[in-house]
């Protein structure tokens, strides 16, 4: 298939998806298919694990920690958790619902400046969940930066801006894509992880968990952590839903599977388990940095 005219659309709600359509991304990403072809690795190994980096909070493993009740968790001020797909310019096959979803560089470039100038340090999900679990104290300017389904281009494109700025992010991977064109190579997730920044579970192919059967929970669930802990050697311990959409009933299940926390989108949180319904926000592409400061604020409060 010629990639310039590959459809890749992204509707942020619930969608009916043809059941030939491939479902990629934190909303409904359709494409008529996914090439098989090895991606080349178009960024030098050495320029993700020589980042610079900001000394991050100190965070106990998660499992040590005696977590406070729901309660408690829910008074807490929230801290910002921005979710970012594609870093690419727009093409004329976008479709205008598509484009919020695809950060043209510029774009990012400018957001990720106005993180940077306004004073704000990335943490990482075992010091998000240390301040939650516990009240452990984090930079008052403190925000989360996470990544859905593994595109190549997060590290092609969206890491020169990290390293810039010396920030680390939250890579949600989801595996059925690794090494297809367009999507990250295995050593890239590798050199992520060595860097500093965490490789969580987006599932295998990005089936919404309202849906699992019990056959699922392995496929979805067991065999994508276990991938991705063989290539990183570091344990899988947090989960993105696909779409954002939860309900209180796979929570359980996931906690059983090793997941100590889990990340939504903008829905209420459940009031019995904050940490496996946090929240996040899709940064759109048509944010300039100014708006990007502006929607964190009244966003998370």
């Amino acid at each position: 298939m010629n990639q310039s005219k590959a459809l890749r659309a992204l509707v942020c709600s619930v969608l009916l998806v043809s059941a030939t359509s491939m479902i990629i991304s934190g909303c409904t990403r359709t494409r008529a298919g996914i090439n098989t072809e090895n991606a080349e690795s178009a960024v030098d190994k050495d320029s993700i694990a020589t980042n610079p980096a900001k000394e991050l909070p100190a965070a106990p493993a998660p499992e040590s920690l005696k977590i406070a009740n729901a309660k408690a968790i829910l008074e807490r001020r929230q801290i910002p958790i921005l979710c970012y797909h594609q870093i690419r310019d727009w093409k004329a096959t976008d479709s205008k619902t598509a484009k919020p979803y695809i950060v043209p560089v510029d774009a990012f470039k400018a957001q990720m400046k106005a993180l940077a100038d306004s004073g704000y340090t990335t943490i990482l999900p075992d010091q998000l969940f240390s301040y939650l679990a516990t009240g452990t104290e984090i930079p008052e300017k403190s925000v989360m930066l996470t990544f859905d389904d593994g595109d190549a281009d997060q590290v092609t494109t969206g890491l020169p801006e990290l390293n810039k700025y010396g920030f680390k992010a939250v890579y949600f991977i989801m595996t059925v894509s690794m090494g297809r064109s367009i999507y990250m190579t295995k050593e890239q997730i590798r050199a992520l992880s060595d860097a500093g920044h965490v490789i969580g579970s987006h599932t295998w192919d990005h089936k919404n968990v309202k849906k699992f059967e019990d056959a699922d929970w392995a496929t979805q669930i067991e065999k994508p952590s276990k991938q991705l802990e063989e290539i990183t050697g570091k344990p899988v311990k947090y989960f993105a839903y696909p779409f954002g959409l939860w309900k209180p009933e796979v929570i359980a299940p996931l906690k059983e599977r090793g997941m100590v926390a889990a990340f939504q989108l903008s829905t209420a949180r459940d009031e019995n388990d904050p940490l496996h319904t946090i929240r996040r926000i899709i940064v759109p592409g048509t944010w300039s940095g100014e708006a990007l400061i502006k929607n964190m604020k009244s966003s998370f409060k």
